[in-house]
């Protein structure tokens, strides 16, 4: 009983927080219609850069095309619903912490951190999640095989479990804020990361790259496992590392956000 209680009201809060930025969003008209713009010619370069390294390249680490643009598809496909829900809230966490903004979300009966995932949907992005997903059934068109009905929702799972990993690698990278004076070394990183892995697929990683972009940055695997779950290269082993890594990574996730809260707790009140 209480714990549903619990659900409704952040359920409320929830509704709150998208109604308020949707009326702000429409009070500055601009700031509603720009993000279509801006993702969808985000969108469109992204296609661009595509064609002009793989136009003369028949294989990737052995997938052809059509696994190249499901690729490409599932990655800007995370990227998206990163953007539509979370991204524009989550980023502004290490200006919060130095400008001492977080006292207010602290203050709050709800958790800061639902808080700063949410209040600042992006629906522009919608634009954006919708050519992903155009891209990956056109993809999903050219690549060679059938995809059954346990292959689609094996996909389905594993886009899931790797948007949820995806967001944790956002919190963490700006999680060290709570940290150092400045996270910009990190964001940085993140950064080459995430451009070098939206054109490169993990299965093209070897050796040191590929613990590096596995485990450590783990954006090698966040689209890579997907296709893999769909065009039927995921094995017991594939998914047990997958698994297991976004668990760690949860983990981590917990244990910087909880101690970071403590530590801005104690440095406020020195």
């Amino acid at each position: 009983m209480q714990r549903m209680k619990k659900i409704k009201k952040y359920l409320g809060v929830l509704k709150v927080l998208i109604a308020l930025r949707f009326h702000n969003l429409m009070v500055f008209r601009m700031d509603f219609l720009a993000p279509f713009f801006i993702d969808g010619s985000l969108f469109l370069v992204q296609l661009l850069i595509f064609q002009a390294v793989y136009a003369n390249v028949d294989t990737v680490g052995g997938w052809g095309s059509g696994e190249m643009i499901l690729y490409i598809g599932t990655f800007s496909l995370l990227n998206a619903v990163s953007m539509l829900v979370c991204f524009f809230g989550i980023v502004t966490i290490p200006e919060k912490i130095r400008s001492g903004e977080m006292d207010l979300y602290l203050s709050k009966p709800i958790s800061p951190l639902f808080r700063l995932t949410f209040e600042k949907v992006n629906p522009g992005s919608g634009l954006l999640v919708i050519m992903s997903i155009l891209i990956i059934v056109y993809g999903a068109g050219k690549t060679e095989g059938s995809f059954t009905l346990k292959r689609v929702l094996a996909y389905l799972f594993w886009v899931t479990v790797m948007q949820i990993l995806y967001y944790e690698m956002e919190v963490i990278i700006r999680s060290v804020s709570f940290y150092v004076v400045s996270a910009a070394r990190i964001s940085q990183l993140e950064e080459a990361g995430l451009d070098l892995c939206m054109k490169l697929p993990g299965i093209a990683f070897y050796g040191v790259y590929k613990v590096i972009f596995y485990f450590i940055l783990p954006y090698g695997i966040m689209a890579t496992l997907p296709v893999q779950s769909l065009i039927g290269e995921m094995t017991p082993s594939l998914a047990a590392m997958g698994i297991g890594v976004v668990g760690a990574f949860t983990l981590l996730t917990y244990l910087l956000w909880t101690r970071g809260i403590r530590h801005y707790n104690s440095v406020q009140g020195a």
